[in-house]
């Protein structure tokens, strides 16, 4: 204590250690309680926060006691103030609940009594509303009476102004009323005010007749001063497009009549009923032709059935040709005209109609109700009914390519897509498809191929026959094309299938009479018929008008349910094709062909190799003793077998079924040699050398002018051939790594492996325990004392 006392530094420094320490200890103690407010606590967070462990910051203590005590003084105050507000609050809410109460009650009342006085009014007023209501539908009787009378005073006035029009030969404006006349008519067709409407109709067409037939009086008058029609060719137009001199006059009138005939065709569509056909014709609803092209038709659609009804020498059922190439004349007849002289006098009307197909499409109309009325005289005679399709098909794609008619309006398709006629139009085709089938199968010519002097042209090597029917094929698909309906094509798709798979039957049979010459030309003619039809219809199915009848028979079976989730799916992704069942059993012929084929050379190599088999590799000179290497004598027959095979199957099959043939033939050639001879004898130096000298000088060679390394084709031999021809250190040095990977002895440090021992030799497709048999197989090993 006496050192303590001399040094204060000293015994501050102490002091303070021990006041820090007990205020550890008191920190330290003080812990929360988290069930109750906790003061404490809180208390003993505020002193570390404000003050810490740095004494000098007690010199705060008296701002930090102050300012606390106004604090306190302030939430004394705040609670004083509340607690004398909140019973003043309470009752100042109560007062203005009972306030609320007193005038809810009075409105309460109030309501009564106006409830009750309404309904006392409502008594006094109810016989004035029952008269009231009867003066009010007086008045509305009234007004329909006003307005029924001004529409007809309407009517009138327009009637009169048609009249008035029509006394001072003011045709333009008299024509533009009636169209505003027909345009009221229209409007009025949902009143129930049938004499009204009975009035207008008639008013709108009496002036149309008299307009009608004035106009159209006059335009004939133009046309005839234009020689129109125009029976021959614009060559020979007297007039027409000619520029006489009074030219200018005439295309004038012909403007101005044109365009006031085009305003009578609202009131035209109105009162003319436009011819219809049966109802059975599926033909897509089409406007009426316009009135002043009607009126240019007429003196055509008079010579039309002049010439092709009734009794004329020109209304024969076998020369539907006739009537056909008729108006495709008139068509070019009027081509020009209309289109140079016609189609301006539209445009500058605002009309969207072109002229040149709507008078196509009148035109079309006549042939059209021609064949509604020929069709069912000539169903069921065979020649007359195929006739007319085909002329009907040649008409249609002239029609369409020349004159650019649009596949929109009705057509001769859509006569020919009516139930009865188109069951019997595919009757037909498969008729005649099946008769014409049935001649090229028996033309003497039937397996030759046309090309067969032409190398570049008959790559395919294609007999007659089946570029024939395959041409019959594509004819078919040339002819419905053009159907209106997607049921329809897919009717037609049907028949192609069933046609090909009839000639694959046809096919099947002749091929079964040859199948003892499987080698013959005729087998290899029916072989590269098989190859061509399926090549043909895989490349078919990638044609936009096949996938298009693949999406349409994806939409029909999906309605119908008749496939399974995998067959729609694959149909819809494009992964299968509308001819995939046909080239399906095409292709599983042409392997069955093919492998009889292979099959017959096969066994004729294998009876010539039977010398080879026997011989005697254990004895033969090493390659030392020998001045040059030569092919073994016993080898040649089979050689000679392969070659001679190759060569002919070359001449006779398509490239593509030649590369078929000669890779099976070549697979089991190897594992005939590998398993017959190689692994069933034993070899010296000199028979190893001899058969890697006859595989790869003399059979590999044989297969080099088909592939550029053909040993690949022969793996088992040429992998045989290494492991006999190893030199006896690198067999050993084999036969070593073979038997401790046998016995699964672990690897030595430079060992290799198996397999990567084998690889290093270029042995990549024999097995472990085939290369073990083949090195057993070597005779010649020297004695190691094992």
């Amino acid at each position: 204590s006496g050192s303590c006392l001399c040094n204060p530094i000293l015994s501050t420094n102490i002091a303070e250690k021990e006041n820090m320490a007990s205020i550890a200890v008191r920190k330290k103690e003080v812990t929360r309680d988290l069930d109750h407010c906790d003061i404490p606590y809180y208390v003993s967070e505020f002193v570390e926060r404000e003050l810490g462990s740095d004494y000098d910051s007690l010199e705060k203590l008296d701002s930090l006691i102050e300012k606390l005590s106004e604090n306190k003084k302030h939430l004394e105050e705040q609670v004083l103030t509340v607690s004398s507000e909140v019973p003043k609050r309470i009752q100042n809410a109560l007062k203005n609940a009972e306030d609320s109460k007193k005038s809810l009650s009075q409105l309460l009342e109030e309501e009564t009594v106006l409830s009750e006085s309404i309904n006392s009014h409502l008594l006094k007023a109810q016989p004035w509303m029952e008269d009231l209501d009867v003066l009010i539908g007086q008045v509305e009787e009234i007004e329909r009476h006003l307005a029924y009378l001004e529409w007809i005073s309407r009517i009138e006035e327009l009637s009169d102004s048609i009249q008035q029009y029509l006394l001072t030969n003011n045709v333009p404006e008299a024509a533009s009323t009636l169209a505003f006349m027909a345009e009221l008519d229209i409007k009025l067709q949902e009143s129930s005010c049938s004499h009204l409407l009975a009035f207008v109709r008639s008013t709108v067409k009496f002036w149309h007749k008299i307009l009608k037939d004035k106009l159209t009086s006059d335009f004939e008058e133009v046309l005839a001063q234009l020689r129109w029609p125009f029976v021959g060719p614009p060559q020979s137009q007297a007039f027409g497009l000619a520029a006489p001199a009074n030219a200018p006059e005439v295309y004038n009138s012909l403007e101005m009549l044109f365009c006031q005939l085009l305003k009578l065709q609202t009131s035209d569509e109105l009162l003319t009923k436009p011819k219809q056909l049966p109802e059975k014709y599926p033909l897509p609803p089409s406007p009426p032709i316009v009135l002043p092209i009607q009126i240019m038709l007429n003196p055509l659609q008079k010579r039309f059935k002049y010439h092709f009804t009734g009794n004329k020498q020109t209304n024969v059922l076998n020369k539907p040709e006739w009537y056909l190439t008729q108006v495709l004349m008139w068509i070019g007849n009027h081509s020009k005209f209309l289109d140079d002289k016609i189609q301006p006098i539209l445009d500058k009307a605002g009309s969207s109609v072109n002229a040149g197909l709507e008078f196509s499409r009148a035109l079309v109309m006549l042939i059209l109700e021609k064949l509604a009325a020929d069709i069912p005289c000539l169903l069921y005679d065979d020649t007359l009914f195929c006739h007319l399709v085909d002329e009907l098909l040649l008409f249609e794609r002239e029609l369409y390519s020349v004159h650019g008619y649009l596949s929109s309006f009705p057509s001769c398709m859509h006569i020919l897509s009516e139930e009865s006629c188109f069951q019997r139009w595919l009757t037909v085709e498969k008729k005649f498809a099946l008769q014409k089938m049935d001649s090229m199968l028996s033309s003497e010519a039937a397996w030759i191929s046309q090309y067969k002097d032409i190398t570049d042209v008959d790559e395919m090597k294609v007999p007659d026959c089946a570029e024939t029917f395959m041409t019959l094929l594509l004819v078919i698909t040339d002819r419905y094309k053009n159907l209106p309906t997607a049921s329809r094509k897919l009717q037609f798709l049907g028949l192609q299938k069933e046609l090909v798979d009839d000639f694959r039957i046809r096919l099947t049979q002749v091929m079964k009479e040859e199948t003892r010459a499987s080698l013959g030309f005729r087998y290899c003619a029916i072989l590269n018929a098989v190859n061509y039809i399926a090549t043909v219809l895989a490349d078919w199915a990638d044609n936009v008008f096949f996938l298009q009848l693949q999406q349409a028979e994806l939409e029909v079976r999906a309605e119908g349910d008749t496939m399974s989730q995998l067959q729609l799916g694959q149909l819809a992704s494009m992964e299968s094709s509308v001819f995939d069942d046909m080239i399906n059993l095409l292709e599983r012929l042409k392997h069955d062909m093919l492998t009889r084929q292979v099959d017959h050379v096969f066994r004729e190599v294998k009876d010539a190799a039977k010398l080879y088999k026997k011989e005697r590799w254990l004895s033969l000179p090493s390659q030392a003793e020998q001045a040059v290497m030569s092919l073994s004598s016993s080898a040649c027959p089979m050689l000679q077998t392969l070659r001679d095979r190759l060569l002919q199957l070359e001449q006779q099959l398509c490239h593509s079924l030649f590369k078929i043939f000669w890779q099976m033939l070549a697979e089991k050639v190897d594992l005939y040699i590998y398993q017959e001879i190689i692994m069933a004898n034993h070899f010296n130096e000199g028979g190893a050398a001899q058969l890697q000298f006859d595989m790869s000088r003399n059979l590999f060679p044989l297969f080099s002018h088909y592939c550029k390394r053909p040993e690949n084709y022969f793996k088992h031999i040429k992998e045989a051939c290494i492991i006999l021809n190893l030199n006896i250190g690198s067999a050993l040095l084999l036969k070593d790594v073979l038997q401790s990977a046998s016995e699964n002895e672990p690897l030595k440090p430079s060992q290799p492996s198996a397999t990567a021992a084998l690889n290093e030799l270029g042995v990549y497709k024999l097995a472990q325990r085939d290369v073990e048999i083949l090195l057993s197989l070597r005779a010649s090993w020297p004695n190691t004392g094992k």
